[in-house]
């Protein structure tokens, strides 16, 4: 059951397998994302009902005393962001009036973001980009109309300013077809 997330972002990829072993024994979990970035980091992403993410964390960061980046739990997270992260949203060839844009120095807080963004306005959340390529930040596309990109961008844009990680937020209204294409 998909009713909550949680992820830890380490500096360590030794501490980084360590913590997955122990978010994993800790509680009936499944693992989304565990793997390195950029910079050498490490993500665990974990997904299942919220009293499991959130005892799976527990012992994450327990297990963790140095080296973590940065951690979220997000219970009830919106559908949209499993899609987004794994790169399996379908979009229309037609272009949407706008398409925003969160960038984070942090892989966690993006997915913050994005789940604040989706909560926030009717937009259609298509592609979370997780730290590979990126110096170990991360980035969220989204698309609609003017107004709900504007509103999405803001909600989740806000969260990851309040922890000092924000990178950019944008809104381009009327994106070229080729701007659009590139990400769908």
């Amino acid at each position: 059951m998909r009713e909550a997330i949680g992820m830890i972002e380490l500096s360590s990829v030794g501490i980084g397998l360590a913590v997955q072993d122990a978010m994993l024994k800790a509680a009936d979990v499944e693992l989304v994302l565990g793997r390195t970035i950029c910079s050498g980091k490490f993500i665990n992403v974990v997904t299942g009902n919220i009293a499991a993410v959130r005892a799976s964390m527990a012992a994450g960061l327990a297990a963790a005393p140095d080296g973590v980046i940065d951690h979220i739990t997000i219970p009830n997270i919106h559908e949209s962001v499993f899609r987004a992260l794994g790169q399996s949203v379908q979009l229309d060839d037609d272009r949407p009036g706008a398409v925003g844009i969160i960038e984070s120095f942090s892989a966690a807080s993006i997915l913050e973001a994005a789940d604040a963004a989706a909560k926030a306005a009717a937009i259609t959340l298509y592609r979370i980009h997780l730290a590979m390529a990126l110096g170990g930040k991360g980035f969220a596309l989204m698309a609609g109309t003017v107004a709900d990109c504007r509103a999405g961008v803001e909600a989740g844009a806000q969260l990851v300013r309040e922890k000092g990680l924000l990178v950019s937020s944008v809104v381009i209204p009327g994106p070229s077809k080729e701007l659009f294409r590139e990400y769908i």
